[in-house]
């Protein structure tokens, strides 16, 4: 089984958190879905209360599958910049650093071999393309991918299937644009993925990233790091990736799935907002 390998380039929290104002939450926002549409934009309503949100006090934290790279640029068009930010569901964690060009740098890093994995997906999934994520945030690929989900079809380095599989990652993920989604989500279902943990997408696409390793166990780390209450967080989600994430905020918080999401997601929420075309994180966020 592979090992995973956790890389942090901040020093660990060795003092005690902060005391938290007794009004203040911890709120973690998934992107595509629920912040921002299709083509990357997100409503007046929705930015409104972003920044409401801020200026009242609470704590803002974006939790997404996408890569680091394709994270900022959404940033810079909704206009708020929290002090972190969980990529690639969970793999990467991003801190404020206004020392960099970007303004951010990786904090935490969780890697794993990618090679068995790679090579289970092939045997079971043989019409699927892959992409690999190291852990600076790079991708290679077996096949071009559609330009939105990763990078721009310029950017992209193609390389042999042996390239692919000889590093680590922090992220794996497999597509198959020809096969049936039913039959896509029977065999991802029935996967056992040695040192690794995955989530579906909408599509036929499937994210694998390190065993354990989920939006959920990053948000909790950054939690416990900033000395938030467990009764104090609250996550709006609307696809799969999220589940782990909704569950772990319903738990004791506020866990709120968008309407529409999936009925796996629907069913370990706490509360149910409306849809993305009905401004449905602006409402959940108007409640706090």
């Amino acid at each position: 089984m592979s090992q995973n390998a956790v890389h942090s380039d901040g020093p660990a929290a060795t003092t005690s958190p902060p005391v938290r104002a007794t009004h203040e939450w911890l709120v973690a926002i998934d992107l595509d879905g629920t912040t921002i549409d299709a083509t990357g934009q997100a409503s007046l309503a929705v930015r409104a209360q972003l920044h409401r949100v801020e200026q009242a006090g609470h704590h803002l934290l974006v939790a997404t599958g996408r890569s680091a790279a394709t994270t900022l640029s959404v940033l810079d068009h909704i206009g708020v910049w929290p002090e972190y930010v969980v990529c690639s569901n969970g793999g990467m964690v991003l801190t404020r650093d206004p020392r960099t060009e970007s303004g951010y740098r990786p904090l935490r890093t969780v890697s794993f071999g990618v090679s068995p994995v790679l090579e289970l997906l092939r045997s079971e999934l043989p019409s699927a393309r892959f992409a690999v994520e190291d852990e600076h945030g790079a991708y290679l690929y077996s096949h071009p991918f559609p330009p939105e989900t990763t990078q721009p079809a310029a950017a992209q380095t193609v390389v042999p299937f042996v390239e692919l599989a000889a590093g680590r990652a922090i992220r794996v993920v497999a597509i198959a644009p020809d096969c049936d989604i039913l039959n896509f989500r029977a065999i991802a279902k029935h996967l056992e993925l040695p040192g690794a943990s995955f989530s579906l997408g909408w599509t036929s696409w499937l994210d694998i990233a390190a065993e354990g390793v989920t939006k959920a166990s990053a948000v909790e780390e950054i939690r416990a790091r900033l000395g938030f209450d467990r009764d104090r967080v609250m996550a709006v989600g609307d696809g799969y990736n999220d589940i782990e994430l909704i569950r772990w905020a319903a738990d004791r918080g506020r866990g709120v799935a968008m309407g529409g999401a999936p009925e796996s997601l629907l069913s370990v929420a706490s509360e149910i907002t409306g849809s993305l075309e009905e401004d449905g994180l602006a409402r959940a966020l108007a409640r706090l």
